[in-house]
């Protein structure tokens, strides 16, 4: 398999994830995690073993339990997916600022 191949694999489930992600909301906010600017980062190594870095809006969020494990359940259910784990970080912490021009305007800030 050439390399090239694998690339645009790993950019084609990339573009898969952030699909998912996208279906998965805060309960609180009428906007998905995504586009809040939650995700933090998407690694994806050659076995298609998938590491996602998120944050939540604050360390007392209600859904600090539920909310990562529907992140990592939601990931593993795509059929390319071997593996995939939800760290949570708070550094940076989350602000408004992460989200998206599209959830600033859904949510009334712009």
């Amino acid at each position: 398999m050439s390399e090239e191949t694998t690339t645009v694999d790993t950019e084609e489930l990339g573009e898969k994830i952030v699909r998912v992600l996208k279906t998965i909301y805060d309960p609180e906010i009428p906007v998905d995690v995504y586009e809040l600017g939650l995700i933090y980062d998407v690694l994806v190594n050659e076995d298609n073993e998938v590491k996602i870095l998120m944050t939540l809006t604050s360390p007392n969020c209600p859904v600090a339990e539920s909310l990562p494990a529907e992140v990592e359940e939601k990931v593993k259910s795509l059929d390319l997916v071997n593996d995939a784990h939800v760290e949570i970080t708070f550094d940076p912490p989350w602000t408004q600022e992460l989200m998206s021009e599209e959830a600033k305007l859904e949510l009334g800030f712009l």
